[in-house]
């Protein structure tokens, strides 16, 4: 099972070049007591999956999304929730979010398609 300590580096495997962007959260929330908010830190690798879609360079988008995929099957309770409410939903707020689509795999697309029901009003889409 994936926990929350071993996300983000299954992500930056993936996803090498968001490698220095995390690093560079790490060393920003280093002296601080509290614990990361890695929230924050989802929201700027689907924006750098979007810049990356955005330029066309989508090569290692299979292997990224794969990953993703294997948070919503394989990880803990928060992992999956993660991977949906601070990934996908991050990357629906993007231009053009169905270009997304594509790549997702089977879980991540049921929750993909969860939060579009959701976000039109159905308040139970979200539940298991």
């Amino acid at each position: 099972m994936i926990s929350k300590e071993d996300m983000m580096n299954a992500l930056i495997a993936a996803c090498p070049t968001f490698g220095p962007s995390w690093r560079t959260f790490l060393d920003e929330w280093q002296d601080e007591p509290v614990e990361l908010p890695l929230y924050v830190s989802l929201g700027d690798f689907a924006r750098h999956l979007t810049s990356m879609l955005e330029r066309d360079e989508t090569s290692t988008f299979p292997e990224i999304f794969r990953a993703i995929e294997t948070l919503h099957v394989n990880g803990d309770s928060y992992v999956k929730e993660a991977a949906t409410i601070g990934i996908l939903e991050s990357l629906q707020n993007a231009n053009e979010p169905e270009r997304f689509r594509r790549y997702l795999g089977p879980e991540s697309l049921k929750w993909w398609d969860k939060l579009d029901r959701f976000w039109d009003g159905d308040a139970t889409a979200l539940r298991e």
